[in-house]
């Protein structure tokens, strides 16, 4: 069975660039991290990304994110995505 096609809300794309994620590395948790209940009939993720890097001014050795979603018959949703820089 082919992997259901991953579709991001509006909301989460006027995220992207502010808090610092790709589509890729969404798509990339969503397949490869496990699923835990989330609210709201949501499914949410976690994937720790090697980062050592500058954002906002301070250096990061890790950023994680954290994308919420829904997973419907023919695509799974991505709600929002959270992203926290250690």
């Amino acid at each position: 069975m082919a992997a259901k096609p991953i579709r991001f809300s509006v909301h989460a794309l006027g995220y992207m660039e502010r808090r610092g994620f790709s589509s890729e590395d969404v798509e990339k948790a969503i397949r490869s991290c496990p699923w835990e209940k989330a609210e709201r009939d949501r499914w949410e993720c976690h994937m720790g990304i090697p980062f050592c890097e500058y954002w906002n001014g301070h250096e990061y050795a890790l950023r994680q994110i954290r994308p919420i979603f829904m997973e419907e018959k023919s695509e799974i949703v991505v709600i929002t995505v959270y992203v926290y820089y250690y």
